[in-house]
């Protein structure tokens, strides 16, 4: 143990403060264990110097893009995990444990081990460019994906280490509680916002707008409404974005979610993807069944809806997302649904294929705006017409013209628009990632799970436990610091 540990010091060293990569300390026990420890803690560590490493435009690209690949990667997984925690979603063979909400099982608990190293590898390579380069707008992007990866890990894991870079040279570092995780990401998020461009300096990078957007979600997340509200506004009145008009739900497939889109008008920030064994989208294997045929290889079908759901039995069959379902029988019964909102029939393998996973959409800007002016002083106008355009867009008509599918603000008061939003936003970001925390931030997680599946969810599948290693290994945390019921 203590020449594991060694190793431990040894490599957050030298990955953490002297290089540029993608390794994670897990594949380097795993590739440590038959060498001989004594001689590689002897060697000196043989690097690139990081000040030497930012010179030119392609650099700095260089270690941006680092930032991006291990929460890429790992962001079609993070989405699944987190929607079978719904009360729409399930999972399939080995992830139908997912499906009790009784926690990590001890088949699945390096999942949420695999997806903390990601969050953290990210963290990492930003705190390494934030400490080094000097372009400002280039310290804007990696505090925004800081940010992304922070708010990631406090509303998964609550309370969890604080590594930035003025604590680089630490090995070890307490676990912050959730309020000082939010305070940094706050912090972040406010300079980000203060100097990204207007416009994206690349398809696929943050602007602004990406930073404010980012803003008032965390704002809603924390009942900061009023704060949430203006954010979101701020989006709005930029006049940069736009819904993507539809009229079937080809218009979906294709022109907002397709694999040949580079980008929409209603993309504020997405991670990107290309048809490129190992840099593509892995979702599509995850949700696909071979008999959908909206996929060249197969699919695992490892995730699903079902017919009789009461979300599903009271959703109105004119919604084209609706239409985003195909019910298949693949061995769980004839009520078995399965999404056809990402599909690929060029994928190059399963992990090949291009359609990019939306983070944040104009779609977003507007319901969380709705929300949050309801949450601060009840519905108006600006927030039903805000609803409207999203509700009227699943219906196939233009999102800017009043229409016979608008819902009527003299029907709600305070608390049953805010349901409205909720319903809403549960039907528009299907495989986004979204609904669980939307459950937990408004605390009708536990009724609403029960009133759609029957089942209570156990205090532990709250929080995601803490990998054994950060607890074994971090000087300065012990067991006290693991979640409740792992």
């Amino acid at each position: 143990m203590k020449n594991i540990k060694k190793i431990y010091n040894y490599f957050y060293s030298f990955f953490t403060i002297k290089t540029i990569g993608f390794f994670s300390l897990t594949l380097v026990f795993t590739l440590c264990m038959s060498c001989d420890i004594d001689e590689l803690l002897q060697e000196e560590p043989k690097a690139i110097a990081a000040q030497l490493f930012y010179n030119t435009e392609e650099e700095l690209k260089t270690g941006l893009n680092s930032i991006y690949q291990p929460m890429s990667q790992w962001r079609a997984e993070y989405i699944v995990v987190n929607d079978t925690h719904t009360d729409w979603g399930y999972g399939r063979g080995s992830r139908a444990n997912y499906n009790d909400l009784a926690g990590f099982n001890s088949g699945k608990i390096n999942v949420a081990g695999q997806m903390w190293n990601a969050f953290y590898l990210s963290i990492r390579n930003a705190n390494i460019f934030i400490k080094n380069a000097e372009a400002v707008e280039g310290i804007g992007e990696a505090k925004y994906l800081r940010a992304l990866a922070y708010f990631d890990l406090v509303r998964s894991w609550g309370g969890v280490p604080i590594r930035t870079d003025l604590n680089i040279d630490e090995k070890d570092a307490e676990k912050s509680t959730p309020s000082e995780v939010y305070a940094l990401i706050e912090a972040d998020l406010l300079d980000a916002e203060a100097t990204l461009p207007a416009d994206p300096s690349d398809i696929g990078r943050p602007s602004k707008y990406a930073a404010t957007l980012l803003l008032a979600d965390v704002y809603l997340t924390l009942g900061r409404y009023a704060e949430a509200s203006a954010k979101a506004n701020d989006v709005i009145k930029s006049n940069k974005f736009s819904l993507v008009p539809t009229t079937s739900i080809e218009d979906f497939q294709f022109n907002l979610y397709g694999p040949d889109q580079l980008t929409s008008s209603e993309e504020i920030f997405s991670f990107k993807y290309t048809r490129q064994d190992g840099y593509g989208n892995w979702i599509l294997f995850i949700l696909n069944s071979p008999l959908s045929g909206l996929y060249n290889f197969g699919g695992a079908y490892a995730h699903y809806g079902d017919a009789v759901n009461p979300f599903f039995t009271s959703w109105d069959g004119n919604d084209l997302r609706k239409a985003l379902w195909d019910q298949i029988d693949f061995g769980l019964g004839a009520t078995t649904l399965v999404s056809k909102k990402y599909i690929d029939n060029a994928a190059v393998s399963n992990r090949g294929a291009g359609n990019d996973l939306p983070v944040y959409r104009y779609a977003e800007a507007l319901l969380i705006y709705a929300e949050a002016v309801a949450m601060a002083g009840g519905p108006t106008a600006d927030a039903m017409e805000a609803l409207n355009q999203v509700h009227r867009r699943a219906f196939g008509v233009d999102p800017k013209t009043p229409s016979a599918v608008d819902f009527d603000i003299a029907d709600y008061d305070a608390d049953s628009f805010v349901d409205l939003v909720l319903q809403e936003r549960a039907y528009e970001f299907i495989f986004e990632g979204k609904r669980w925390f939307d459950l937990r931030r408004t605390g009708t997680a536990a009724q609403t799970i029960l009133d759609a599946k029957g089942i209570t969810i156990a205090e532990k599948a709250y929080l995601w436990p803490i990998p054994t290693y950060e607890i074994d290994f971090n000087d300065l945390m012990g067991p006290e610091d693991q979640n409740p019921g792992y």
